[in-house]
């Protein structure tokens, strides 16, 4: 392509017919009828062929008003002053994700760029994060430290949304692949995008309890490895896209990877491995959509998603689909959702209304003047008709053969005689509808108080600044003349708390007087509750009758022993029972004899656990 730079014809000649067509050019707009125009007449000329197999041509970037960039004006802003804000990848992605890669003029906007930190970077450091915590939980909590499992075996996980996520790792690696092959560089930041939004909002979101060890220590580990090669792979098909970004995440997750590259720019571009799972990600896709159009319906009738329900019917044609949504799918729909039970139903005609409108962006241009005629007659379809024809695959429409792809079939909800619109209400897309119970009894109150109280929880616990793997014990106090209400809904929705919070609440009334109070607030008229939660650091229980028997009643020595266990480092004790196996030898205190402590019998690590002891029949 360089014809007189390596002195071709005279010299080079094999290095020159190796590499010749070139595989791409790029240059400015401004270079049409300049460099791009000459190496074409050229080649043309001189080999009867193009110079270059692709071609990338940049548009013009102006400023942010659309006039031409000028350093007389200074009407762009400092791109050393872009890149300190927000960091050479966000202004890389910035200009790949706009006009200028397809040969159109980019009005440059500062604001843009931070558009992609925050849409881009934030959610893939946020996933990233997450994952860096709770691994770290693992070696706080004293188990053995976090190696993520072998693709292979995560291959074979049995949960739906590990399949759904490597699945969609898959269709990631193959997708920027196949853009990258054809040159269009401006298709993978939307598709990252995406991406991204799923893995945060769906894999993440939905799999908190498993990430967290709330589910075994082995499901939160196959959790973990899943994200941990999800994120890993995300990294290594974009760091030609954000090369600094990617690097500092590799980085970090190379420690717990044996035989890893030194840099990620060392590595080599992920393959596909395996089939994709295409079925299940359009499950987990409408599953998405099911989702959306219920929180429509709840805003419709301004009934938040802390409000319980009791039932979602899901109206579809397609059994496979409904089976995923009934089956492995609907423990996420209902969590997400706060809807008690999920009933599927594939008789489009229970819930729904049919009727049939044309395709027109589909068949405009096939059908020309016909149009009008054909559309008056597949709006004129019956019920019948439209069952029909979405079972055979096509019908016959004024000489005109047409198929499902060019025909809409719209659902409207038709709601039961005996039900009011504030009872009960639909949302659909066209193809999924979805309906909701908006009727309320005395149980789903209940649970919509203790969502409330969790809450309020959650929300103390960042006003108190503490990291998801700090623990605290959480106390609870009715400030109400009759404590009976609050204490009935804390009894029938203990089971809820602790699987939300990963521990019950106690009563106030058992706080240690050497407890560490790390915030308190008072809550008044939340459903009509007033009451106190109070955040405080695990804190020693002691079994006082068995810790005087150790010293033959003597209440002088097992006071010493309190003092001794109270002035010791918390985390160290706490890893002392664990190295001993629950037990651990005190012969250092001055004048005492020496004593076996064993947990749970002489001393507790938390409140709760001394709680709970004292419960137990």
């Amino acid at each position: 392509m360089p014809y007189a730079y390596i002195h071709y014809p005279f010299e080079n000649v094999e290095l020159f017919e190796k590499n010749f067509p070139g595989h791409f050019v790029a240059e400015g707009l401004d270079q049409t009828r300049g460099w791009f125009y000459t190496l074409m007449v050229l080649s043309t000329a001189l080999f009867g062929k193009p110079a270059f197999r692709n071609l990338i041509c940049n548009g013009l970037v102006l400023a942010e008003d659309g006039k031409k960039m000028s350093k007389r004006l200074k009407n762009y802003p400092s791109p050393t002053e872009v890149i300190n804000d927000y960091g050479a990848d966000a202004l890389r992605l910035y200009m790949i994700n706009s006009p200028v890669v397809r040969a159109e003029p980019l009005r440059f906007k500062k604001d843009g760029v931070y558009s992609v930190v925050k849409d881009v970077f934030l959610p893939w450091y946020n996933a990233y994060r997450f994952l860096v915590q709770n691994a770290k939980r693992l070696e706080v909590e004293g188990l053995a430290p976090f190696f993520p499992i072998d693709q292979a075996t995560l291959q074979k996980s049995s949960n739906v949304l590990d399949q759904w996520i490597n699945s969609a790792t898959q269709s990631l690696v193959h997708f920027v692949r196949q853009e990258m092959d054809a040159y269009r560089l401006y298709t993978v930041v939307p598709y990252l995008l995406k991406f991204l939004d799923s893995l945060t909002n769906i894999y993440v979101r939905f799999n908190r309890k498993r990430l967290k060890g709330r589910t075994g220590e082995e499901d939160c580990r196959t959790a973990l490895s899943t994200l941990y090669n999800v994120i890993l792979t995300s990294c290594k098909a974009m760091a030609p896209f954000t090369p600094f970004f990617t690097e500092v995440l590799y980085q970090n997750m190379r420690k717990v990877c044996n035989g890893s590259e030194e840099s990620i720019h060392y590595c080599s571009f992920p393959v596909v491995e395996g089939k994709r799972g295409e079925r299940i990600e359009q499950s987990v896709s409408r599953m998405m959509t099911i989702i959306d159009l219920a929180r429509n319906i709840r805003e419709r009738h301004n009934l938040p998603l802390k409000t319980p329900l009791g039932e979602m019917v899901v109206v579809h044609p397609d059994e496979e689909f409904l089976d995923d949504i009934a089956g492995k799918l609907k423990e996420y729909v209902l969590e997400e959702l706060n809807v008690k039970s999920l009933l599927p139903c594939n008789d489009s005609l229970k819930y729904a209304s049919l009727h049939a409108e044309p395709d027109f962006s589909v068949l405009g241009k096939r059908l020309g003047k016909s149009m009008g005629v054909v559309a008056k007659e597949v709006k004129a379809m019956s019920t019948e008709d439209i069952l029909a024809f979405e079972k055979v695959g096509e019908v016959t429409v004024a000489t005109h053969c047409l198929k499902l792809a060019d025909i809409k079939i719209v659902r409207g909800f038709k709601r039961p005689d005996n039900m009011t619109e504030e009872e009960m209400d639909a949302a659909g897309d066209g193809d999924v509808l979805v309906i909701l119970d908006l009727r309320r009894d005395e149980s789903l109150h209940e649970a919509g108080v203790a969502r409330e109280i969790v809450n309020r929880i959650q929300k103390l616990r960042k006003k108190a600044a503490l990291e998801p793997t700090d623990t605290v014990e959480v106390y609870f106090k009715s400030l109400d003349q009759d404590k009976s209400k609050s204490q009935q809904i804390l009894d029938s929705q203990e089971l809820y708390i602790r699987e939300a919070l990963g521990f019950s609440l106690l009563p106030s009334t058992i706080i240690p007087p050497h407890a560490v109070i790390l915030e308190e607030e008072n809550f008044l008229g939340i459903a009509n509750l007033a009451f106190v939660i109070t955040l405080a650091r695990p804190a020693l229980m002691f079994n006082l009758d068995s810790i005087i028997a150790l010293y033959a009643e003597s209440t002088k020595f097992a006071q010493g022993l309190q003092t001794y266990l109270l002035s010791r480092d918390y985390p160290n004790l706490k890893s002392e029972f664990h190295r001993g196996n629950g037990k651990i030898k005190v012969n250092c205190i001055e004048n005492q004899p020496s004593v076996d402590v064993v947990l749970g019998q002489h001393v507790f690590l938390t409140v709760g656990d001394y709680f709970l002891s004292t419960k137990a029949p």
